[in-house]
């Protein structure tokens, strides 16, 4: 509730922090189905790059100079974007686990009342 100077009342405060941490894990997990994604992309490019690089060391693929340093970049490109992202991913996935936890905490203090006022569940 709002008064009227527009500041937010002591018992609507825990509700605006759960609804600023739940879009908070929202944002986090979005950033983590990008990681995922750039992660399969590097795991390619690691493969391709090392296909390439074996294809040229037994003569199988001519020599070529661009070819080589091609291979090389996604080589090692992949690997350098799969370490980066997976690490990003676990940082993620731990403020994640911190924000669930605050946000259970916050929804254990609120005291909230079943809707149904507290009969207990009778299967049809």
């Amino acid at each position: 509730m709002s008064d009227s100077d527009g500041s937010t009342a002591p018992e609507d405060y825990p509700r605006a922090r759960i609804s600023r941490l739940e879009a908070k894990i929202d944002a986090l997990a979005d950033g983590i189905d990008r990681c995922r994604k750039i992660v399969i992309a590097s795991k390619i490019a690691i493969a391709l790059g090392a296909i390439v690089l074996v294809l040229l060391l037994v003569g199988a693929v001519r020599y070529d100079p661009v070819v080589m340093m091609a291979a090389v970049i996604a080589f090692l490109g992949g690997i350098v974007m799969f370490g980066t992202n997976t690490s990003t991913a676990k940082q993620m996935a731990a403020e994640i686990a911190q924000a669930e936890t605050v946000r259970a905490e916050l929804i254990d203090g609120l005291a909230l009342r079943r809707a149904d006022g507290g009969l207990p569940y009778r299967p049809l």
